[in-house]
């Protein structure tokens, strides 16, 4: 069953990081029912999902949600009569699989985002002070005597970047050379102009999207830190002829796991909330674009959502924003005269 199942998967394309977890979750939900899937019934379902949820490490609502979804469709699999399935089921054992998930026992989606909300946008001074603590980590370690000097200069610039094009770990770790190219339109950021992600997060079952991100007055500053970068600081890699941009000291591509502990040894450094993690500079970046006055459509091309309403839950501008757009609201309104107290 999971075999054929996992067959009609990669016959839609989808990816193994996509299918071969679904079958482990397949493989736990076996293990605590103690029975095959011909024998598991909604109340299997319920125990698991409220085994999952006690414990020292419950898991969220969306995880909940997930689990069972996959689930669901492993049923549907076995339940969809082209496979042949329930009526081998019911020749051999004299059962045959059910839904175990329905709507009295699964999890309702009732708002767009269940995320953990304590994952949110930097504010301007921990964006500094997580910079700072980057920058000053190279000469730390070179004041105590210890290598890796050269890595935390390299570290502190992936960091930078990212907040400067919003990117996610897997783009920035697959970006190569080639892809950082001028903007015609903006000469003075020489090659620096833009930066091709060529590969974005796909949808399940399709390629990975590529998109165009043009660097922002804003942060005009990240053209002089990737022009060191590729000039001065990558040569003394060694990386001779390897495509990647953000190479490691044996000269090979550095991986979205070590992006992600850069990220988190300059927040500790910085001695920045522990709840905050790579992807809130991705948040970061489309709050601050947002605030520096770029339309909703520019922002959303800029970060490769499909929808608006992606974008917008990225968001979260701060009350200053606000209060200036309701300045700027109540004095076109009324005239310099909106502020004296009626």
């Amino acid at each position: 069953m999971k075999e054929g199942w996992a067959r009609q998967q990669s016959a839609r394309f989808l990816k193994s990081s996509t299918i071969d977890p679904r079958l482990r979750l397949i493989e736990r939900f076996e293990e605590f029912s103690g029975q095959y899937p011909w024998q598991w019934t909604p109340a299997d379902g319920e125990a698991f999902i409220a085994h999952l949820r006690s414990g020292g490490k419950p898991i969220q609502m969306s995880t909940a949600r997930s689990y069972e979804v996959t689930i669901g469709l492993f049923l549907e699999y076995l339940l969809d009569s082209r496979y042949g399935w329930l009526e081998a089921c019911s020749e051999r054992f004299g059962e045959v699989p059910q839904e175990i998930f329905h709507e009295g026992n699964s999890v309702l989606h009732t708002v767009d985002y269940e995320g953990d909300p304590r994952r949110r946008p930097l504010t301007y001074d921990e964006i500094q002070a997580l910079f700072d603590a980057a920058d000053a980590r190279p000469g730390k370690i070179r004041g105590q005597g210890r290598k890796g000097g050269l890595t935390a200069l390299r570290d502190a610039a992936v960091i930078k970047t990212i907040y400067a094009f919003g990117t996610r770990r897997t783009e920035s770790s697959k970006l190569d050379l080639v892809d950082l190219r001028r903007n015609p339109k903006a000469p003075r950021f020489a090659g620096f102009g833009s930066m091709m992600v060529r590969f974005g997060k796909s949808s399940k079952g399709a390629p990975p999207k590529r998109r165009t991100v043009l660097t922002v007055p804003e942060m005009d500053w990240v053209v002089d830190l990737l022009r060191e970068w590729v000039t001065e600081i990558r040569p003394q890699f060694s990386p001779g002829r390897h495509p990647a941009f953000w190479v490691t000291e044996r000269a090979g591509r550095l991986s979205p796991r070590s992006i992600n502990e850069a990220f988190v040894q300059a927040r500790e450094d910085a001695g920045l909330d522990d709840d905050l993690d790579l992807h809130c500079l991705r948040h970061s970046y489309i709050t601050h674009l947002t605030e520096f006055g770029y339309p909703a459509r520019f922002v959303q091309e800029q970060v490769g959502h499909s929808h608006a309403s992606t974008t917008a839950i990225y968001m979260g501008v701060s009350n200053e924003y606000r209060n200036q757009l309701l300045e700027t609201s109540m004095r076109n309104r009324l005239g310099n005269d909106w502020n004296v107290t009626s």
